[in-house]
């Protein structure tokens, strides 16, 4: 059961690392805003799935998933 926690343990410092760097490659929601006045952001709105913020974010979400499901699992001390 050793071996488990240890393998846990490195998974969850892989996706924390993982997740600091998604987060950081994401612009703000505010970027770009002021200067074409919204009608960039409606096309990238409809297609925002196709996008690479649209990936980062997936991938944010899947992150965090993961990164709570280890931290509550090495948590409870089961292994």
């Amino acid at each position: 059961m050793g071996a488990l926690r240890i393998t846990l343990t490195i998974i969850f410092i892989l996706v924390s690392v993982a997740l600091s760097a998604i987060v950081l490659m994401q612009e703000g929601k505010s970027a770009g805003l002021g200067v074409i006045s919204g009608a960039a952001e409606t096309y990238w709105g409809k297609n925002k799935g196709r996008s690479i913020e649209g990936k980062l974010e997936k991938i944010t979400k899947i992150l965090v998933v993961a990164f709570m499901l280890i931290a509550i699992l090495l948590n409870m001390n089961l292994f």
